[in-house]
């Protein structure tokens, strides 16, 4: 690396350190200032800062290789998580979950099943959810940014420090960089992971302009149409993907077709069946939560939620859609030339493009705008899941009447314990692949179906959420062990013929499995108290059947009425996903100078953003604050 590289990154740590640890002066007022930040900060950082938080490392290298292999059509693979969760959250779930008024997303589930035996059972399997998701997406990080750079930088860490009988190249770098964004992330809480979070978004986007702008001055048009085809440009496709590459890079049609996307029409419409419940069941307690519970006030939620769409795609998709671009005009031919070498994981075209096709400068400023997108989502898992262990098991079960600086002391102890929990695993390489693959497939699909209830039933009950949430888990680990052993069945068999199907494929079974565990969890078991459901409904007024609820509200002579927004709030939601959409394609057909369509998309994007300004932004400004 040149100096001038080196230089750029090391200062970049010394900000990002400076910041995080200035600001950290303002959260030792309590818990609710250490892990919200007080509700005191302003919902454009907290956007900003919900938006970074999603632009990591590990996701752009994936999207890098899937926009590479699959063309512009490939931005709806990531329907697959499902990324338009957050217009759904923009829509109306930022203002159902902030009127709770409460510290974390377990806490908010007692809000709604009560504070019986059923209602901490609920509160207790979500707590767990948390704090075993954070320890499993640190163990990956730690895992993840070793090997991103040691494939970037030149030089043996462990070497050079003296401890290779210890460590790896790796494993020394991974620590390096945790420490450092532990110890702001640690001291400050929610103040210093806002602030460092809105320096590495401003970092990102300027790496984001600068790499797009490389490739647009460095390659023609004609080098760049001379490698893909139409149907590399098209977002429409059949059930089945077309022929992609033309015959000089059949290479890539071969790798389409193993690649498990090939029935693409399928897939997509299982992605949208998966998206939908998946959506309406709400974010995951993550750190997306907690960045709605931490806005001043419910009209500001759903601004976050709104801004955080607006200001994530186009920026992320200049940097992908200009790497891609260097990887196509300059990569690709040499890996159609060369099919046997290890070009099947396409993960490690970004740190390719970054290592040996980037100008001086420039390569600085991408690297710590990439390590900045990794610093930025490790400090929100690490505010996140601690707020569960002191807040939702330590206040509530063991210490609830002590004092503020001894919470936040608690804080500290359990954000290290976290933290080192999730380093130790990843120091088991080999195995924290499989705990992540467990924790986003599994205890994900078990998460859906329950989640879902609980808007909709005023009937569904806290032993219903608990064993929703348990039997899809249990019937998704199931799947995710038959997938890890799918070399040992004997072909012909349906253990075999199960273990070969994807997961995504599979989710009508989990989330009716999930769906079984509720309905005869609830059902068995007597209903919440009228109480808790008519606080919860009068507070949060989600639509859904809640008769019987709004019934007893009515013989109280409340003036509350039954929410009829659902129509109008699906129509906002597709308006929305159309509109998101549109930003993720706007940049890429820009960047591979197809004006026509860069057009159409900017248009779309326009129409969508003034259709949402009367039927979305108009009706957020009238919630009274």
């Amino acid at each position: 690396m040149d100096i001038i590289d080196v230089s750029i990154i090391a200062v970049y740590i010394v900000l990002t350190l400076g910041v995080g640890i200035w600001m950290s002066k303002r959260a030792s007022k309590g818990l609710d200032s250490y892990f919200l930040g007080g509700n005191s900060i302003k919902w454009y950082y907290l956007g900003l800062s919900n938006g970074s938080g999603m632009f990591d490392i590990s996701g752009t290298a994936l999207m890098v290789g899937w926009l590479f292999l699959y063309g512009t059509k490939s931005f709806m693979l990531m329907w697959l998580w499902p990324i338009w969760n957050q217009i759904f959250i923009m829509m109306f779930l930022a203002v159902w979950i902030r009127r709770s008024n409460i510290m974390t997303g377990s806490e908010w589930i007692l809000t709604r099943f009560g504070d019986d035996r059923a209602g901490r059972a609920s509160h207790k399997i979500v707590a767990l959810f948390a704090v075993i998701a954070s320890i499993g997406f640190i163990a990956y990080f730690f895992e993840g940014v070793g090997k991103f750079m040691t494939v970037i930088l030149p030089w043996d860490l462990a070497l050079h420090i003296g401890a290779s009988e210890l460590l790896t190249s790796e494993q020394s770098y991974a620590l390096i960089i945790i420490f450092l964004t532990t110890v702001y992330t640690i001291k400050g809480g929610m103040f210093s992971v806002v602030a460092t979070e809105v320096l590495q978004y401003g970092i990102m986007v300027l790496a984001g302009i600068l790499i797009a702008a490389y490739s647009f001055v460095a390659f023609t048009d004609i080098e760049i149409t001379s490698v893909i085809t139409e149907e590399w440009k098209n977002i429409f496709f059949g059930w089945e993907l077309d022929t992609h590459w033309s015959e000089k890079y059949q290479a890539f049609n071969d790798l389409v077709d193993s690649e498990g996307y090939k029935m693409f029409g399928a897939l997509i419409g299982m992605s949208l069946f998966k998206g939908f419940f998946a959506s309406i069941a709400g974010p995951t307690p993550s750190f997306d939560m907690q960045r709605i519970l931490s806005t001043k006030t419910v009209k500001e939620a759903a601004y976050m939620s709104g801004f955080t769409n607006l200001v994530l795609f186009i920026p992320r998709y200049l940097l992908i859609g200009g790497v891609v671009v260097i990887a196509l005009v300059v990569l690709a031919p040499e890996m159609a030339a060369n099919p046997n070498l290890a070009w099947g994981d396409l993960e490690i075209l970004l740190p390719q493009v970054v290592n040996f096709h980037v100008p001086v400068g420039i390569k600085g400023l991408l690297l710590a705008g990439l390590l900045a997108a990794f610093m930025s989502t490790f400090s929100a898992f690490v505010n996140a899941g601690p707020a569960y262990i002191v807040n939702d098991i330590y206040k509530k079960y063991f210490r609830p009447e002590a004092t503020n600086r001894h919470y936040i002391k608690a804080s500290h102890i359990a954000s290290f314990a976290v933290v080192g929990l999730g380093v130790f695993m990843g120091f088991f390489a080999d195995s924290i692949n499989s705990l992540t693959l467990w924790i986003t497939s599994s205890l994900f699909g078990g998460y859906v179906a329950a989640n879902f209830l609980k808007w909709i039933w005023w009937r569904f009950n806290g032993w219903g959420y608990f064993w929703g949430m348990l039997s899809g888990l249990i019937i998704a680990s199931l799947q995710f062990l038959l997938d890890q052993n799918k070399g040992q069945f004997t072909e012909g068999t349906l253990l075999y013929d199960l273990s070969h199907v994807s997961a995504i494929y599979l989710f009508p079974i989990i989330f009716g499995v999930s769906l079984l565990g509720s309905f005869l969890g609830t059902y068995l078991t007597k209903p919440t108290d009228m109480a808790v459901l008519k606080s919860f409904y009068s507070n949060v007024h989600p639509w859904g059947y809640w008769k019987p609820v709004l019934n007893e509200l009515r013989k109280e002579e409340s003036k509350i009425e039954r929410n009829s927004e659902f129509w109008p709030d699906m129509l906002n939601c597709a308006i929305g996903i159309v509109w998101q959409s549109s930003m993720i394609v706007l940049p890429i057909y820009f960047i591979i100078r197809d004006y026509p369509k860069a057009f159409v998309s900017l248009g779309v994007f326009l129409i969508t953003s003034l259709i949402l300004k009367f039927t979305w932004l108009d009706k957020v400004r009238k919630i009274p604050n």
